[in-house]
């Protein structure tokens, strides 16, 4: 569980983000204590996945800081982020349908910082996603949705991330098939990993997460405890800017 007093180990100051002349973040000030999970809710076309595009270094910064545990990993490439200890799982799960579930995985022990302790991490994931040692020789691309999903989240732990980045990892699920993946979230932050979430699905993340951010038109709105799921009211406002 986060300490307190404890500095964050993913912080965010003043970010901004254009593509051309057009602003699609300013001015973001975010921060991830160690061992919380944080949302990052908003309507579509907030920033949110540029959000997570910019920490991992897929999208450029133009001005703002990105500390991860108080070092700055602004402008690095993304692969030495990733060696850094930042995972992500980017939306649309982006599997390679061709390749088995167990190559799958292994194209994830590229991004370790370190190649002792690869087998542990490959069965830790094993035994966080049974699925997946049961599918294991299959071609991805065979999975359900939700199994699928359970790949993309457990390709990216078997780098050992200190911090997992997770874009949308409800979308298209059936309900009961979220709740597990809620559930495998609540078990990865068990496993000490700190967790950074965008979703649509807003009550839900706000009731699940330590604490939620709402990002409209590229813009921090405000910041919710989960006994603020039900506030729809407010929520709805910061949504859309009345």
């Amino acid at each position: 569980m986060p300490t307190a007093d404890a500095a964050p180990i993913l912080q965010v100051r003043g970010l901004e983000v254009r593509y051309g002349s057009v602003p699609a973040l300013r001015d973001v000030d975010l921060e991830v204590q160690r061992g919380e999970i944080v949302g990052l809710i908003g309507p579509n076309g907030a920033g949110k996945s540029t959000t997570l595009q910019a920490i991992v270094g897929t999208v450029r910064a133009s001005a703002g800081e990105i500390l991860l545990g108080g070092v700055s990993i602004r402008g690095q490439a993304p692969e030495r982020i990733v060696r850094s200890g930042v995972g992500l799982v980017p939306e649309g799960r982006r599997i390679f349908a061709a390749l088995t579930v167990e190559e799958n995985l292994r194209l994830g022990l590229a991004g370790r910082r370190s190649k002792n302790g690869a087998h542990e991490a490959l069965e830790m994931v094993n035994e966080l996603f049974p699925v997946l040692r049961e599918s294991r020789r299959r071609h991805a691309g065979l999975l359900s949705g939700g199994q699928q999903q359970q790949l993309a989240i457990g390709r990216a732990l078997v780098a050992e991330p200190d911090v997992l980045l997770l874009d949308e990892p409800s979308l298209g699920l059936a309900p009961t098939i979220v709740d597990a993946v809620f559930e495998k979230l609540g078990a990865i932050r068990d496993r000490g990993v700190t967790i950074l979430l965008v979703e649509q699905r807003a009550q839900r993340t706000v009731a699940f997460a330590d604490r939620t951010y709402v990002l409209a038109n590229g813009e921090l709105r405000m910041t919710l405890g989960p006994g603020e799921a039900g506030d729809t009211d407010r929520m709805v406002a910061a949504y859309f800017g009345s």
